[in-house]
């Protein structure tokens, strides 16, 4: 991001509660990863008579990881979970990476680190248990959830106002969006405005 371009109003608004810290570690950002059970869900299983789970995603959680994407910020999804919800659900949105039946997160970031020629630096991820936290401790940008353990948010270097499954991963998508001037793209010179209603 230029320092010296002004802020699109919405980048400002967006940024505006966030440490600078925080946005200095997103702008480094060149691929985010996520957890999938309790980020992009709330965390709930559901299962019917046959026994399948049911997953309930986010509606704006897509559409910002949808926005990374087309944004040029590489995505991937990572849990220690299997299921054909996820790949169907990966697939809408045009996710191509994504690693199931993970255990070891930190090793798969590091791979994939090394893949895409990143750092570590550059890699974010967004998690919210135990498994999570040596990943959390390796990248550049760690985000977790409110509603995470106790234990997993002093792991982030930002945890989101938002709960997994509840809009926090289109918060995560909107902070690195705007911290690398890129969210102003997606709007027109006239469709943003602070004013309120009008009658």
């Amino acid at each position: 991001m230029n320092k010296l371009a002004p802020p699109h109003p919405a980048e400002a608004l967006v940024l505006a509660r966030i440490a600078p810290a925080v946005i200095e570690r997103a702008r480094q950002v060149r691929l985010m990863a996520f957890d999938v059970d309790g980020i992009l869900t709330d965390g709930r299983l559901w299962y019917g008579e046959n026994g399948e789970a049911l997953k309930c995603f986010n509606a704006l959680d897509g559409h910002g990881l949808t926005l990374l994407r087309e944004s040029g910020v590489g995505i991937a999804l990572i849990t220690g979970r299997k299921g054909v919800i996820l790949a169907r659900r990966a697939a809408e949105l045009g996710i191509s990476t994504v690693l199931q039946g993970v255990r070891d997160k930190a090793s798969a970031l590091s791979d994939l680190a090394r893949e895409q020629g990143y750092t570590m630096e550059q890699m974010g991820f967004m998690g919210d248990d135990i498994i999570d936290l040596p990943a959390m401790q390796r990248v550049g940008l760690a985000v977790s959830v409110p509603n995470a353990p106790s234990y997993v948010t002093p792991a982030a270097h930002w945890v989101t106002s938002h709960a997994g499954g509840d809009g926090a991963v289109r918060e995560c998508c909107d902070v690195i969006l705007a911290a690398q001037g890129r969210l102003r793209t997606f709007f027109g010179p006239r469709s943003f405005t602070t004013s309120g209603p009008t009658q």
